[in-house]
């Protein structure tokens, strides 16, 4: 398995996923022009990609799924509340509302879970494959404990860091959107992370990307910093920590 992450911010979110003859996209935010670029850099058109799994309806996660669906034809994975906010892709015949768990094939599963966010039927993923896995969690306010254990010693974590908090509440943001990003319907901040990580890191963990990370409110060098040192807090031995960036491509091999 190996994933690429080729954008990751407030501005666009594209993660790829290339599993023996699967091509798996989570998310397709930033423009279409962007997509096919990244994609080629791997010898891959839009046509090549055969699933999309979507987290939630905001435009930094489906700008480009309206070009996309103009000329291919993949299998679109999205929440029916979700799907209400997308209205383009409401005419779309090839989309699949199967939830908790999906079969790609006979060795790839895809577990969901919710997130807590302000976009309707928004939810993180589980993939799965020859009993290695990916953890896929943005744009939520908190992680429900419930869901810890089902995520945790997995061997790669994609898992939100937005926000510093003392440079979002001295930042230029208005306050009503300071609220939103700091609320439990918001975005995780690098404490937050931390904290979550120091719990769900196990022995079989390889590689912890920190992503969307905002660009007002954040830098690589503090969310690195604040994740390692909760991380160490706890007792937590582990090193292997990058951040996604806006339009760096980052990849992971599995």
């Amino acid at each position: 398995m190996l994933a690429t992450v080729f954008a990751s911010g407030s501005k666009g979110n594209i993660t790829l996923l290339q599993i023996n003859d699967k091509k798996i996209l989570i998310d397709v935010g930033m423009t279409y022009k962007y997509l096919c670029e990244s994609l080629a850099s791997y010898d891959l058109k839009p046509k090549d990609i055969t699933h999309i799994l979507i987290t939630h309806a905001h435009r930094d996660h489906t700008s480009a799924l309206d070009s996309f669906i103009k000329y291919n034809d993949p299998i679109i994975y999205i929440t029916p509340e979700a799907l209400k906010e997308v209205k383009f892709l409401q005419e779309y015949d090839n989309i699949s509302f199967e939830d908790k768990t999906i079969m790609l094939d006979d060795n790839i599963k895809v577990e969901t879970f919710n997130t807590s966010h302000d976009a309707k039927g928004s939810r993180g993923y589980i993939i799965t494959v020859d009993d290695k896995s990916i953890v896929y969690v943005t744009d939520t306010g908190y992680i429900n404990r419930k869901i810890l254990p089902k995520i945790t010693n997995k061997e790669v974590y994609i898992f939100e860091s937005n926000h510093d908090v003392e440079m979002l509440l001295h930042g230029r943001y208005p306050s009503w959107l300071k609220q939103r990003v700091a609320s439990d319907v918001g975005h995780l901040s690098n404490g937050q992370a931390g904290t979550y990580l120091s719990e769900i890191i196990g022995d079989k963990t390889k590689q912890v990307v920190l992503a969307h990370l905002s660009q007002e409110n954040n830098t690589p060098e503090i969310a690195l910093d604040t994740v390692k040192q909760y991380l160490k807090d706890k007792g937590v031995k582990f090193k292997n920590i990058v951040c996604a960036k806006q339009q760096d491509r980052l990849e992971i091999k599995i």
